[in-house]
């Protein structure tokens, strides 16, 4: 019998994922549950000339 996945945490769900590497409907679940949490995380786009990659350089220091 599969654990309920929707109930667990998301540690849980990776160390579930991490022992049982051939579960896909884990494997899904703890995917879709990681893209729903980075909802709210600022994304940055990749630097595509050099003036972008100056300015990520000198953002970071």
């Amino acid at each position: 019998m599969k654990p309920d996945f929707d109930t667990m945490s998301i540690a849980e769900l990776r160390a579930y994922v991490l022992l049982h590497r051939n579960d896909d409907e884990a494997f899904y679940k703890l995917a879709d549950r990681l893209e729903a949490s980075a909802e709210d995380t600022d994304l940055y786009p990749v630097p595509d000339t050099v003036e972008h990659m100056a300015m990520m350089e000198t953002a970071i220091q």
